[in-house]
């Protein structure tokens, strides 16, 4: 189970009372705003309750007298909206006190003393404060996805660190354990060894001195060329406290637990910088790093011998791309085109500024020398913006490092900072998008492109095709296709259309009147994807949105893979010339693929319907 902060305060001489039914801890009102809880417990957890519309309370955790932990937690005044755990077994035999400064207090207080109750604060935190062994992490949100990784409660925002080794797939990620809010950032980690089923772990990296730990890179040093030991998995990140600066942290136990490097930190500038993502360039024998210099929306370019020393080589960026937010997580490396030509890939993630609003992931396409990297540009001397992912929900994408047989393999947060922190779960926070290969391919204006495939892992989620038709026509009056039920509707389609040059209509819908509608135009060889009346859409003036995707085709044939989970729908073209990313919030699983033209004919030349669950791939 996940390593939580514990929060505790040092013992100061006070009237104290005994929380009712809690004979293990003591509750000191210290200050119209302050609060000290005294723990000896032989309890493994505290749980916590938190109230979303309040304000951070700062915790102190005092071991022995001595402040260990801050972090904060929205603690509930008068309403708990959910628990979440700290972890007090690492403090068994320690004398455990949690500060609590809470800003709602004093209110709750005056009222009190108005009534006449000294000494009484009515904050509905202070009598929901519980002691228990175990605490139940069972899903109880509808909209929790079923295939899609997520941490088992709190907020997740960037992933973070990925690297293959023995076998397994490592995933770290941005997370606050106190809450499905962004704070507290520390790295929470997941490992796969198949890409669907994943493994919980404690916490990796938790906050210092330095400050939180925001996102990074990790990679194996096959050479020890760090001094960590052969194959020490080594970890970059950004240090963010009153600065940004860069650290390093090494593990000997394959990513489990990490050191922090005694020397850290390693890189800083007088200017915001972040996400560091490094990696071993054979070509020159020496180590690269991608720095986003956020606020100036360029890449810093580093090289180094040790993954300690870094000296800057060149900046990439400057007057390029799509410009409106700041650059964040960045990634580097190199590709083949079916033609076995070699070309260099830079992703830039950009908030605000997606080409839908809000975050969004973009791309170039260059050559790099291990000091440079300059991107391609057009006939006419352009640099043009591409985009990996044309929905509203794919940000903040990187790959793994040392994937096997030469995969790119990458991830992306499911998730737009423009609602993040709206959508209606509360259990949770956001979820991973379905991992995928990233390749390239060369298009009919003679530009090189990303392709985005879902990773081939995810076909053992399949269960026997639910529906399986060949050579349909379809009209205006269009053709109705059931979808499986089991698993709230989780289920793969798999389509291709040919069109005379007929718009083709493809709407998802359930019993309630939801609706998600897809529109192929072979004219304009766009597909768009219409979310505006998809189910719950009113927690966020941004979320109801259209958004559109070129499909590079030219023939109206148009092969499809689409991707139901409880809350999100991905779409990739079947030889991923593109894809799109869009969370829905239906009031109930969508039943129902509706299938027909505006006019004239077209034709299903395949339709393919595969239910999809967890318990296939065992």
């Amino acid at each position: 189970m996940k390593k939580i902060f514990a929060t505790a305060l040092s013992a100061l001489i006070m009237t104290s009372a005994t929380a009712a039914g809690h004979h293990d801890m003591k509750v000191v009102n210290v200050g119209p705003s302050q609060t000290m809880v005294r723990i000896h417990a032989s309890d493994n957890y505290l749980m916590l309750p938190v109230q979303e519309s309040v304000d951070d309370s700062k915790v102190e955790l005092l071991v022995n007298g001595r402040i260990v932990k801050t972090f904060y937690v929205r603690l509930a005044n008068n309403e708990v909206d959910y628990s979440v755990p700290f972890d007090l077994r690492p403090y068994a035999d320690e004398n455990v006190v949690l500060r609590i400064t809470a800003p709602h207090s004093q209110t709750v207080l005056n009222s009190a003393l108005h009534a006449g109750e000294k000494n009484k604060r009515k904050e509905l935190w202070l009598s929901d404060l519980k002691l228990t062994d175990t605490f139940d992490i069972t899903n109880t949100e509808k909209y929790r996805p079923i295939y899609h990784h997520t941490p088992q409660y709190g907020w997740m925002n960037d992933p973070n660190g990925m690297f293959y080794k023995d076998g397994v797939w490592n995933l770290y990620y941005q997370w606050n354990p106190y809450g499905s809010r962004w704070q507290n950032m520390t790295w929470g980690h997941s490992t796969s060894t198949d890409l669907v089923n994943w493994e919980h772990h404690p916490v990796a990296i938790e906050p210092n001195d330095l400050g939180s730990i925001f996102s990074g890179s990790a990679a194996i040093d096959h050479n020890n060329t760090a001094g960590f030991g052969n194959d020490a998995v080594v970890a970059l990140y950004t240090s963010a406290g009153d600065y940004q600066m860069q650290s390093l942290a090494s593990s000997t136990d394959d990513g489990m637990t990490f050191e922090n490097y005694a020397d850290n930190p390693v890189i800083t500038l007088p200017t915001e910088a972040r996400d560091p993502n490094m990696f071993y360039n054979a070509e020159t024998g020496l180590w690269n790093l991608v720095l986003a210099h956020a606020l100036e929306k360029e890449i810093l370019i580093f090289s180094s011998p040790d993954l300690k020393t870094w000296t800057l080589q060149s900046a990439f960026g400057k007057g390029l791309g799509a410009r409106d937010g700041v650059w964040e997580c960045p990634d580097l490396f190199e590709l083949s085109l079916p033609s076995g030509e070699k070309k260099w890939m830079m992703i830039v993630n950009l908030n605000p500024g997606g080409p839908f609003g809000g975050s969004a992931t973009q791309y170039f396409i260059g050559d790099f020398d291990g000091k440079t990297f300059t991107a391609d540009t057009t006939p006419g001397g352009y640099v043009p913006t591409k985009w990996l992912d044309f929905g509203k929900d794919f940000y903040a994408t990187v790959s793994w490092s040392d994937a096997p047989a030469g995969r790119r393999t990458a991830i992306g947060w499911m998730s737009n900072w423009q609602y993040a922190d709206q959508v209606p779960t509360l259990q949770f926070r956001s979820a991973n998008s379905l991992p995928r290969e990233i390749g390239l391919f060369k298009a009919a204006d003679g530009q090189i492109y990303a392709s985005s495939m879902p990773s081939p892992e995810l076909k053992k989620l399949r269960g026997a095709a639910y529906v399986n038709l060949t050579g349909v026509s379809i009209n205006k009056t269009g053709r109705a296709i059931e979808l499986p039920a089991a698993n709230d509707g989780a289920c793969e389609i798999n389509l291709e259309i040919a069109s005379s040059g007929n718009p083709v209509w493809l709407t998802l819908s359930n019993d309630k009147g939801d609706e998600a509608v897809m529109v192929y135009d072979p004219k304009t060889h766009l597909l768009s994807f219409d979310r505006t009346h998809s189910g719950v859409v009113d927690f966020n003036e941004n979320f109801p949105a259209l958004t559109v995707a070129p499909t590079f085709e030219n023939n109206g044939k148009l092969g499809l893979q689409i991707f139901i989970d409880r809350s999100s729908i991905e779409v990739f073209e079947k030889d991923g010339k593109f894809s799109m990313t869009n969370l829905v919030f239906p009031n109930a699983p969508f039943n129902r693929l509706q299938v027909n033209t505006t006019a004239g004919n077209a034709r299903l030349s395949r339709l393919a319907v595969y239910p999809l669950s967890l318990d296939n791939t065992k």
